[in-house]
C-alpha cells in the first residue's frame, strides 16, 4: 500500500486550518495604541543638618519629602530585624538605670523608717494606713510609684498578726501600683523560732510565714539577725539578705576600753555559739564560754551548766532575741556565781514580754544592750539597764547599697 493518500489528507487540513486562522485574525480589529507622553521627572535634594529635603518635578506637579538620619537608621534597623515596629524612639528617651528611691513605712516602727530616712535624706511616702470599725486594714499610698525603687520598712513584731498583714498588704499594693522593685526590710521576723516541728501535729510557722511573704512577690527580703539561718531557705524564689547587728555592739565593746584578754564572750545556748565566736574574732576575745540549759517547756529552763572559764573576766552574754529575760537573769546569776567581775548582755531583737524589765532590773547584770529593730517606746525609761542602739545606720547602708548594685557583704568586712 502507498503512503500517499494519508499525507494528501494530512497536507490539505494543515492548509484549510492555517487559512482561516489569517481570515480571523484580518477580520478582528487591532487594539489602538495610546502614544506615551513625553513623561520629564526632575529631582533636587538638599540636606540641611541632620534632615534631607528631596523636591520632585513631574509635569507640572512638585512633590516634597522630607526625612531625617534618625529614620533612616530606625528603618534600616526594622528592615534587618524584620520587625514592623518600632520602640527605638521610646527606649531612647528611657533611661532605664535612672529611677527613684522611695521609703514606705507600716505602722510597726515608724521611728527607725524616719532615722532611715533622715540619714538617706529622703522622704517616707504619704499613705494611709488605719482600721476600719471591724478590724480590717485600710490601706492608701497617696503619690504614684511607678518605676521607683520601693523600700517597705516594717518588721513583723508584736503586734505580730496585725504588722505582719500590714507588710503583705503594702507589697501587694506596691506590686499592682508597678513599682519598679520591691524590697521589704523586715528588722525582726516573727514567728523565727517556730522554725521545725518538736513534736507531732504542730506547724513550721517561720515557713508558712515565708510562703504568705513571698506569694505576696517581693523582689528582695532583707532582715536582721535571723533566729535561725536557715529561715533563708523557706523563700524559694525570693533572695534574702540577712544582716547582722553585731557591728552596732563591737562598736560599743571598743568605745570601752576593754582589754580583749579579761573578755569572755558567752553564748546561752548551743545554737548561738558560732555567733559568739564570731565577735570573740573580731574583738580578739580571749575567751569563749557556752551555757547548755535543758528546757522543760518555753521559757521555763530545767538546768543550766557552764561549759568555760569566766573567772575574773568581763562577760558579755550574745543573744539574738530577749523576751521575757528568765533565762537572760538566770544565765548572769550562773556567771556571777563563777567568779564573773561583771556581766553584760547584747541582744538584737528585744521584745520584753510580761516581767522582763523587772527582771532585767533586779537582775545581777550591769548593763543590757539592744538593737530599735523593734519598737521599745518607753522601756529604756522604765527600766535604767537598758540601751538601745539604733539600726538605722546598718540599714540606711543597705539600701543605698542595694539601689546602685553594690556588694552588702562589704558592711561587716574588719
Amino acid at each position: 500500500r502507498q503512503p500517499w493518500p494519508g499525507f494528501l489528507f494530512f497536507f490539505f487540513f494543515f492548509f484549510v486550518s492555517r487559512r482561516h486562522t489569517q481570515r480571523q485574525g484580518q477580520s478582528r480589529p487591532r487594539p489602538k495604541v495610546r502614544p506615551k507622553p513625553n513623561k520629564q521627572r526632575v529631582s533636587v535634594r538638599a540636606t540641611i543638618k541632620d534632615t534631607t529635603f528631596t523636591f520632585t518635578f513631574s509635569n507640572g506637579e512638585t512633590k516634597a519629602k522630607k526625612q531625617t538620619n534618625t529614620d533612616k537608621k530606625a528603618k534600616a534597623t526594622r528592615m534587618s530585624s524584620g520587625s514592623s515596629l518600632d520602640y527605638s524612639t521610646d527606649l531612647a528617651a528611657t533611661d532605664m538605670s535612672n529611677y527613684n528611691v522611695r521609703l514606705i513605712s507600716g505602722k510597726a516602727n515608724e521611728k527607725l523608717a524616719g532615722d532611715i530616712a533622715k540619714l538617706l535624706n529622703i522622704s517616707l511616702e504619704d499613705l494611709t494606713l488605719n482600721q476600719f470599725a471591724d478590724g480590717e486594714i485600710n490601706l492608701h499610698i497617696h503619690h504614684n510609684v511607678r518605676g521607683a525603687d520601693v523600700y517597705v520598712i516594717q518588721p513583723t513584731s508584736p503586734d505580730v498578726n496585725k504588722n505582719l498583714m500590714e507588710l503583705l498588704l503594702l507589697i501587694h499594693t506596691l506590686r499592682l501600683s508597678s513599682a519598679k522593685r520591691v524590697t521589704a526590710i523586715v528588722p525582726y521576723y516573727g514567728y523565727a523560732r517556730q522554725d521545725r516541728k518538736t513534736k507531732p501535729r504542730v506547724p513550721i510557722s517561720a515557713a508558712a510565714v515565708a510562703q504568705l511573704i513571698e506569694s505576696m512577690g517581693p523582689h528582695r527580703i532583707v532582715t536582721v539577725d535571723l533566729h535561725c539561718g536557715q529561715i533563708q531557705g523557706f523563700f524559694h524564689q525570693t533572695p534574702v539578705d540577712n544582716l547582722f547587728a553585731e557591728t552596732v555592739f563591737i562598736d560599743e565593746v571598743i568605745s570601752r576600753n576593754w582589754n580583749p584578754q579579761n573578755l569572755a564572750i558567752i553564748s546561752p545556748d548551743a545554737g548561738g555559739v558560732t555567733r559568739a565566736r564570731r565577735f570573740a574574732d573580731k574583738l580578739g576575745a580571749a575567751n569563749v564560754v557556752t551555757i547548755l540549759k535543758r528546757r522543760v517547756a518555753a521559757n521555763q529552763i530545767d538546768s543550766m551548766q557552764l561549759v568555760g572559764e569566766v573567772n575574773g573576766f568581763i562577760c558579755l552574754i550574745v543573744d539574738d532575741i530577749i523576751d521575757t529575760a528568765g533565762t537572760l537573769a538566770k544565765a548572769a546569776e550562773l556567771l556571777k556565781s563563777n567568779g564573773a567581775a561583771q556581766v553584760f548582755a547584747c541582744a538584737t531583737h528585744g521584745i520584753f514580754s510580761g516581767p522582763a524589765l523587772t527582771r532585767i532590773t533586779e537582775s545581777v547584770m550591769s548593763e543590757v544592750w539592744v538593737t530599735d529593730s523593734i519598737h521599745q517606746g518607753s522601756n529604756a525609761d522604765d527600766c535604767s539597764k537598758l540601751r538601745i542602739m539604733s539600726l538605722a545606720p546598718l540599714l540606711s547602708s543597705a539600701i543605698a547599697r542595694l539601689h546602685s548594685e553594690k556588694s552588702l557583704s562589704a558592711l561587716f568586712e574588719n
